[in-house]
């Protein structure tokens, strides 16, 4: 039975994990991990994990601890931190594989293990060839929450940390499964069957923890949609084009379906892509796809909410970079909450049961908006994020979310960070919705996570304050203890229980792997839709194929990225047999590169005159030196011409006779 968990966190989450079961991986799977290197003599075996965690001689502790660290940073460089999973030094199969290992070392090793494995997922693109790995990924994450993390009876920022990584990798699979690359591994999805089920059964025991049930409640979801697909029948995933000829981008005939069984993708996924790639191509016809967008808003009201979740994934992602994108994900999710809410207070019409869905979209859109709030291309798109549209004429009243004694409740306007803190905010009790507090869970969650992230940017000090001041006024007005469990949550997510805002001494600069949001992993997927659903828009092969045994050489730059600094993702082009990635923006049109190389050529003739000048200066400056030199000594000429004519002497001025002169001068005056 599962047990109700207590919200004390502990900060490295000390865990007595059981080392027989992960450590018998499959063979098949680390032969095809390893096909291409071998087992270096100092790789993490059973035996160092197991003499790590129980060893009491400070001395050895410390030896053991030195190698895990030195561990960690070849870890490091075989998953490329530093240049998004490119170049030639990068195995990522086998560095997940080590890092897993890693990860079962209590203490600093296992939340560093964890932190950098979350970000490999992240950036990594998707090759077919991460399968095996990914399988064996899921298969330790599972074990460790089912088989030990469910038996605790406090909560562990290590829970939190796996159930994310979880996220990221069932969220890879179901992209792969789209592709049709799972077919051939169903004996791995069988070896998975036993911990989904446990998990099925015991992941209610995250009910009061929003952030960790919605990561699992999508691994269900995707877990259930590819074993029906995958395992209960053949399963045909095809694109169904249109029999008209329409090749409009906008076409609302062109989307996929069910062929042979196969899994559906509804419209709006399909046209929240075609904006994605309209932003992406720099299309004309992107207000047209926004268009069919909103007109298919009541798709998000279906069931099958994983079609939903990815649409508004999607979106989300173009409107890190379009104004007209983030218009229409905020009025999707503003029709989409009011009808929701709308029909929840209709209690004969309607059953609890009916929505229990509902907040996992929500919440998934709390996240999105929180990620649009700090990666955006631009200021305006973060602000309005965070603000919203609405012009009024004393914007501070909006700022904070708004008393909830006041009689009056306020409507949905806007759909932004601070429309929802007060939308929400007074709708909370304590027999209220799960759909209210779960959302108003997750923005107080994402609210702390945003400052953490923004600490020491002295760029981003608008937003920071008004995320600290925010913080401030919930925590004076909020007296629901779930609110207070999202600050401690977060705050113990982040091993940082300290006010980075009062706190001088925390260290400014984050380190590569201790982001706490998802950066890149929405470009990747909308990236590969893109081309999934439009390959005759891109001029490139479909991705995830299989690549050929020859590798070739992959040219990376080793620029140093400053990761406080840098806000916007920017993926820079590299040669890769299989997947041709292709940049974030798009190119600039004809008079921008025009008024870029006119303005080289100004400042290459700019530079030119500068050096003339130089020389010019010098010339007469050594001309004015000689002058001045001459001057000197023609009134020093002088000066000794007048002395001997007066004194009739020829010795310079302050200069002593010689010596008979003196001697003899001596003695007459003697005389």
């Amino acid at each position: 039975m599962p047990v109700n968990k207590s919200p004390v966190i502990n900060k490295y989450g000390a865990i007595s994990f059981s080392y027989e079961e992960p450590l018998k991986c499959n063979l098949q799977i680390l032969s095809q991990i390893k096909k291409f290197k071998s087992r270096p003599s100092f790789s993490i075996t059973k035996e160092f994990i197991l003499k790590f965690n129980e060893t009491q001689n400070p001395e050895e502790k410390q030896k053991l601890l030195d190698l895990a660290r030195k561990n960690i940073l070849r870890c490091k460089r075989r998953l490329g931190l530093k240049t998004l999973g490119y170049g030639k030094h990068v195995h990522l199969p086998a560095a997940w594989t080590e890092v897993i290992y890693l990860a079962q070392c209590k203490g600093e090793i296992q939340e560093e293990a964890l932190n950098i494995l979350y970000a490999s997922l992240d950036y990594a693109s998707f090759d077919y060839d991460h399968l095996p790995a990914l399988f064996f990924v899921a298969e330790s994450v599972l074990y460790r929450l089912c088989c030990d993390a469910f038996q605790k009876t406090y909560l562990y920022s290590v829970e939190i940390k796996l159930a994310k990584i979880g996220y990221l990798v069932f969220l890879r699979l179901f992209i792969f499964f789209l592709h049709g690359h799972l077919k051939s591994f169903k004996e791995h999805l069988l070896r998975l069957q036993p911990y989904l089920c446990a998990l099925s059964f015991s992941g209610h025991s995250y009910y009061k923890y929003p952030n960790i049930s919605s990561n699992v409640e999508f691994i269900l979801k995707t877990a259930e949609i590819i074993y029906n697909k995958e395992l209960l029948s053949e399963s045909v995933f095809s694109l169904v084009e249109n029999k008209e000829g329409d090749e409009n981008i906008h076409s609302d005939m062109g989307h996929l379906k069910l062929n042979q069984g196969g899994y559906e993708v509804n419209h709006l996924l399909w046209h929240c892509v075609a904006a994605w790639s309209c932003v992406h191509h720099n299309n004309p016809q992107l207000s047209n796809v926004l268009e069919h967008v909103i007109s298919h808003k009541t798709q998000l009201q279906k069931e099958c909410w994983l079609n939903s979740a990815l649409a508004l994934f999607v979106l989300g992602e173009a409107a890190k970079l379009n104004m007209a994108c983030l218009k229409a994900l905020m009025d999707l999710m503003r029709n989409f909450i009011s009808s929701v809410m709308s029909v929840q207070n209709q209690e004969e019409s309607c059953k609890d049961d009916d929505f229990s869905w509902v907040w996992n979209i929500v919440y998934l859109y709390a996240t999105i908006l929180a990620g649009i709030c700090l990666y955006a291309a631009t200021s305006n798109l973060r602000k309005t994020a965070f603000i919203g549209f609405c012009v009024c004429k004393s914007p501070r009243k909006n700022i904070f979310p708004t008393d909830t004694t006041s009689e009056e409740q306020p409507e949905l306007k806007e759909t932004s960070i601070l429309g929802l803190l007060a939308y929400f905010s007074s709708k909370i009790s304590d027999n209220c919705d799960q759909l209210v507090w779960t959302t108003y869970y997750g923005l107080v969650y994402n609210l702390v996570r945003m400052s953490w992230e923004l600490r020491g940017d002295e760029e981003q000090d608008g937003l920071r304050n008004i995320i600290w001041q925010t913080l401030q006024k919930t925590k004076d007005c909020e007296k629901d203890k779930r609110v207070f469990n999202a600050i401690k949550i977060a705050q113990a997510e982040l091993n940082d229980p300290t006010d980075p805002f009062t706190n001088f001494s925390t260290k400014v600069p984050s380190n590569v792997g201790d982001e706490t949001f998802s950066k890149y992993i929405g470009w990747r997927i909308a990236n590969t839709l893109s081309k999934l659903f439009f390959p005759s828009i891109d001029a490139c092969p479909r991705p995830l194929r299989k690549r050929p045994i020859k590798q070739v050489q992959m040219k990376y730059s080793n620029k140093k990225q400053d990761s406080m600094k840098e806000r916007v993702l920017h993926i820079t082009v590299r040669e890769h047999p299989s997947l041709s990635e292709l940049p974030m923006f798009p190119y600039p049109d004809f008079f921008t590169r025009a008024d870029k190389e006119l303005a080289r050529i100004i400042d290459h003739h700019w530079q030119e005159e500068l050096k003339i000048q130089q020389k010019e200066d010098a010339i007469c400056e050594a001309e004015e030196l000689k002058n001045k030199d001459l001057k000197e000594k023609n009134h020093f000429r002088e000066i000794m011409k007048r002395r001997e004519e007066k004194l009739h002497k020829q010795t310079k001025p302050y200069e002593l006779p010689p010596r008979a002169e003196a001697i003899s001068s001596e003695k007459t005056q003697r005389n």
